[in-house]
């Protein structure tokens, strides 16, 4: 199996894009600006991610978590 990357390696943060009211709290927080959100979706820009879960603790409605076995390729 193939995981996305990120610079530490496997991407470990994790979106239910689904889920996302588009706040905007994970975009403040990260210090890497590797989040986005654009035309009602969320990436995480995977080259920028550093994997240090800050999004994670900041989303209010838990849409991003965290997974320690690493992120598939979509």
């Amino acid at each position: 199996m193939q995981y996305r990357q990120a610079k530490t390696g496997k991407l470990l943060i994790e979106l239910l894009p689904n889920k996302c009211d588009f706040c905007g709290c994970c975009v403040g927080v990260c210090p890497e600006d590797a989040i986005e959100l654009k035309e009602a979706e969320i990436y995480i820009i995977d080259e920028r991610c550093t994997n240090c879960s800050k999004c994670v603790w900041s989303c209010p409605i838990e849409v991003i978590k965290f997974n320690k076995a690493g992120v598939p390729v979509r």
